[in-house]
C-alpha cells in the first residue's frame, strides 16, 4: 500500500464519513461494464473545474485498489446492487496521479533540468519496488515497471490520471511536452502493455488535443462535457440531488435551481456540485466559482474579437442561444482561430452551455452570467451594454413604479445592442431586449420565459423572492400597440399561473414599432376581486 500504488482509500472514505456525499457510484456499474475491453477500457472524461472529478477518481481508486478494504463504504450506496460488484471491489493494482500535484510539487523543487515526467518515474519506481519487492525491475520506468509485474504476477492494473491535460493548460515549453507524449505514448500506445491494463482513466478540463496527441491517445474513448453519453448523471448533480439536498438541509430549491441549474447533458439538468455545496452550507446564494476560477479567462477570450463574437456576447447576456460548430477546436491553447473555437473553449470550462439538438451555446444559469458581466466590465467593445446593466436597476424601480414612458425609453436604447438591426424586428428579438434590459432583476426575481398560463404563454414571467415586491407579467407585441398586449394578458388570464403567488402582480405591455424604430408600454395593476 503506497501513496500512488495501491492506495488505501482513505481520502473517498474521509469525504463520505462528512455525511455530504451525494451518490455517484452508479459510474463505477458503467466502468466495471469496460473493464479489460480492448476495445474500450481506455477513457478520457473532460469536465469542468469544480464539478467533481477529483472526489470521482478518489472514489473509483477506493473502490478497485488492493491496498483498501472499503465494502463497508459501497454496500449502502447504488453500486452493491449491482450483481457481482463485489468481484470487482478491491481486486486491482491501482496507480492513483494527480498530475497537477505532481507538476506543482516538481516545479517548487530546487531547478533541475529533468522534466516532470523523471520526476513521475522516480517517484512511482520507489513505491513499485517497495509494493513488489519480489520483482525484479530492470528500469524506473513506469510502463516497464507494469509490464515487469504483469509477466512475474500476472496482475493488471488499473490507471487513474487526474488533470492529465494540466501541462497544455500551463502551455510549457515544446521540448518537455514532447517528453510527456512520449510518456502517455509508453503507457497506452504499447501493445505489448495493453494486456497489463484493465483499466485507464483520465480526467481534465480538456478533450484530448487532436493535432499533437490524436496519434498517442487515440486508443481512448472519449467523453466531454459536449457528448458525456453515459457519463452524463456523473459529470455533476443532478436536479434530484439537489432536491434531495435542500430537502436535508432545509434550503429552498427553487432558488437553488435559479442560481446552479443550466446545463444540460443528454437531457439531463446538471448543477456545479462545489457551488451548490457552498450555497446550502453558507445559506447563501452567490457565484461561487469567481473564488477558483475567475472571470478573466472569458474576458482574455473575448477580447480576441473575433467576428461575431461580441453580437454573440450581447445575444447570450440578453438571455440568447447563438449557433457554435464546436467541431473545428483543437483543444489546444495556441489554436483559437474564430468565435467557435472560443465559445468551444468556454464550453469546456463551464462558462457556457451546449444545446447539442440545436447545436447552439448559451449562458447556464445566474452564477455564471454574472461571470459574463464582470468579464465585460472593464471591456471598452461593450461599453454601451454595460451602461445599460448599470441602468437596469433604475429601470426596474420605474416599471414597479409604473411610469411607462420612462419604460419604453430605456428600451429604445436597449434593442440596438441586442442583435443586429435586420434581426431585431421579431418578437424573439424583442424578448431579449427585455431580458437584457431587466438584468437586473436576475438578483431578486426568478425569470421565466414562454410560461405556460391559463390559455397561452405568457412572454416573461418575473417572480420575486421576496413578495412584498411585485411579480411581472410581460407581454410583448411588434408592430402592434401596448395595449393590445395588455389586453392579451387580461383575455388569456395570464395570471392563473400565479394563482399561488400572494403578492401584487404587475401586467406589463410593451410593443415596438419597426417604422418608428419606438418602443410604447402600458402598465396595469392586477385587482384581486
Amino acid at each position: 500500500m503506497g501513496i500512488y500504488i495501491n492506495p488505501n482509500g482513505i481520502a473517498f472514505r474521509r469525504f463520505v464519513e462528512t455525511g455530504k456525499y451525494v451518490d455517484k457510484t452508479g459510474l463505477l456499474k458503467e466502468l466495471n461494464a469496460i473493464l479489460d475491453d480492448p476495445s474500450s477500457n481506455f477513457v478520457c472524461i473532460s469536465r469542468p473545474r469544480r464539478f467533481g472529478k477529483t472526489l470521482a477518481g478518489e472514489m473509483i481508486a477506493a473502490f478497485y485498489s488492493k491496498g483498501a478494504d472499503t465494502r463497508e463504504l459501497f454496500e449502502d450506496y447504488e453500486i452493491s446492487k449491482k450483481e457481482n460488484w463485489e468481484t470487482y471491489l478491491n481486486t486491482y493494482n491501482v496507480i492513483q496521479v494527480d498530475l497537477n500535484a505532481m507538476y506543482s510539487t516538481w516545479k517548487s523543487k530546487a531547478k533541475k533540468p529533468e522534466n516532470v515526467v523523471y520526476y513521475i518515474n522516480e517517484i512511482l519506481f520507489e513505491e513499485f519496488k517497495s509494493e513488489f519487492a519480489d520483482v525484479i525491475f530492470k528500469s524506473d520506468s513506469l510502463a516497464e515497471c507494469i509490464q515487469a509485474v504483469y509477466a512475474a504476477k500476472g496482475e493488471t492494473f488499473v490507471i487513474i490520471i487526474d488533470e492529465y491535460d494540466i501541462l497544455v493548460r500551463e502551455e510549457v515549453p515544446k521540448d518537455e511536452f514532447d517528453v510527456y507524449l512520449a510518456f502517455l505514448n509508453s503507457l497506452f500506445k504499447n501493445s505489448a502493455l495493453r494486456s497489463a491494463i484493465s483499466l485507464a482513466y483520465l480526467t481534465g478540463i480538456l478533450p484530448i488535443i487532436r493535432d499533437k496527441i490524436q496519434s498517442k491517445l487515440n486508443t481512448f474513448e472519449e467523453y466531454t462535457f459536449l457528448s458525456p453519453e453515459m457519463f452524463s448523471e456523473y459529470t455533476g448533480f443532478t436536479n434530484e440531488d439537489v432536491r434531495n439536498l435542500c430537502e436535508k438541509n432545509k434550503c429552498d430549491f427553487e432558488l437553488l435551481k435559479s442560481w446552479y441549474d443550466g446545463y444540460r447533458l443528454n437531457g439531463i439538468e446538471i448543477y456545479n456540485p462545489q457551488s451548490v455545496f457552498k450555497a446550502i452550507t453558507k445559506r447563501k446564494c452567490i457565484a461561487y466559482w469567481s473564488g477558483t476560477s475567475t472571470y478573466q479567462v472569458v474576458s482574455e477570450k473575448i477580447r480576441m474579437n473575433f467576428s461575431g463574437i461580441k453580437d454573440a456576447v450581447i445575444t447570450m447576456l440578453a438571455g440568447g442561444r447563438v449557433d457554435v460548430n464546436v467541431e473545428k477546436y483543437e483543444n489546444r491553447m495556441d489554436s483559437f482561430n474564430s468565435k467557435d473555437d472560443v465559445f468551444t473553449f468556454l464550453i469546456h470550462l463551464g462558462y457556457l452551455a451546449y444545446d447539442a439538438d440545436n447545436a447552439q451555446c448559451y449562458i447556464p444559469n445566474r452564477e455564471i452570467h454574472n461571470e459574463w458581466q464582470n468579464a465585460i466590465s472593464d471591456n471598452v467593445e461593450y461599453a454601451e451594454t454595460n451602461k445599460i446593466i448599470s441602468q437596469s436597476k433604475i429601470l426596474l424601480e420605474e416599471t414597479l413604479q409604473g411610469n411607462e414612458n420612462s419604460v419604453a425609453s430605456a428600451l429604445d436604447v436597449t434593442h440596438i445592442h441586442v442583435t443586429s438591426n435586420r434581426s431585431y424586428n421579431n418578437e424573439d428579438s424583442l424578448q431579449s431586449a427585455i431580458y437584457l434590459a431587466y438584468i437586473y432583476a436576475l438578483n431578486s426575481y426568478t425569470v421565466i420565459k414562454e410560461m405556460t398560463t391559463g390559455k397561452g404563454f405568457a412572454d416573461i414571467v418575473y417572480i420575486p423572492f421576496d413578495k412584498s415586491k411585485s411579480a411581472l407579467i410581460i407581454e410583448l407585441k411588434h408592430n402592434k400597440s401596448a395595449e393590445s398586449a395588455l389586453k392579451q394578458i387580461k383575455e388569456k388570464k395570464y395570471s392563473e399561473s400565479l394563482s399561488a403567488y400572494s403578492g401584487n402582480i404587475l401586467f406589463v405591455g410593451i410593443s415596438y414599432d419597426e417604422k418608428t424604430k419606438k418602443h410604447d408600454c402600458k402598465i396595469e395593476k392586477m385587482i384581486y376581486k
